[in-house]
């Protein structure tokens, strides 16, 4: 079959969205199952097994997530899962009965469905420690989606699709909290980056001019705008010395 690249890439995608609903793994059959009907020869094969590895996504083999635990979150992990030793222990068919009362409106049902769903909580945190976030806040974004969910089963067909649906729902929370962390910490690395750059040029010149510089000085040599300059002397706490009167 001749290879329709937007299709191949909706393949590929679909791919990348089942590992992510298996803890990000998995199976070399998965992957020639989904791109089977075109046929591929073991070389293009390899080069789907390489991007898929190259985006953290393990092949034939199981992701150990405890490693990726800091003490911190396996502390805080033993804490609260002692907690949840308290909740009643239901069956498999009382949960599904509490998913049918909360998909026919109960609110009690409801309430009774976030606290069913607290341990898959700490399950899918485990799936994405080690990813810039601590694992206590990942499941206190989780379980602000859980609780978020329950209140969305009118999107729910029926009763079969309310576990994948708010565990969706948990996963877009904490991937989301992970990329909003990693923003953030990405525009203080930036900030850092032009504190120490302001610095290093004003030293530069300091050396070569035998004088404190000024701000101008620096920013005409660094072709940036004074302002810049001045946000930067303001980051390091007005520690640097060589610009004049900015310490």
């Amino acid at each position: 079959m001749e290879l329709d690249q937007r299709a191949f890439a909706e393949a590929l995608e679909q791919l990348r969205e089942t590992a992510r609903l298996q803890g990000n793994m998995l199976t070399s059959e998965q992957i020639s199952e989904a791109f089977g009907e075109w046929k591929l020869e073991k070389a293009q094969l390899l080069l789907i097994h390489d991007y898929l590895k190259n985006n953290k996504i393990s092949i034939d083999e199981v992701n150990d997530s405890e490693e990726n635990l800091s003490d911190d979150d396996v502390n805080f992990l033993n804490m609260y899962l002692d907690e949840l030793k308290e909740l009643p222990r239901v069956s498999d068919g009382e949960k599904r009965a509490v998913m049918m009362s909360a998909l026919a409106g109960d609110g009690v049902a409801r309430e009774r469905l976030v606290k069913l769903f607290l341990p898959n909580v700490v399950e899918i945190s485990r799936l994405y420690a080690g990813q810039g976030a601590l694992v206590e806040d990942l499941i206190g974004e989780g379980n602000v989606a859980v609780a978020m969910a329950v209140t969305m089963l009118e999107c729910v067909e029926g009763v079969d699709e309310v576990e994948g649906f708010i565990g969706k729902m948990i996963m877009d929370a904490m991937e989301e909290y992970i990329s909003e962390n990693a923003d953030s910490r990405q525009a203080g690395e930036n900030v850092l980056a032009k504190v120490n750059d302001v610095n290093d040029k004003a030293k530069e010149l300091y050396d070569s001019l035998l004088r404190k510089v000024t701000v101008k000085e620096v920013a005409d040599e660094m072709g940036i705008g004074e302002d810049e300059v001045r946000e930067a002397v303001k980051f390091s706490a007005n520690n640097i010395e060589y610009i004049e009167g900015e310490n």
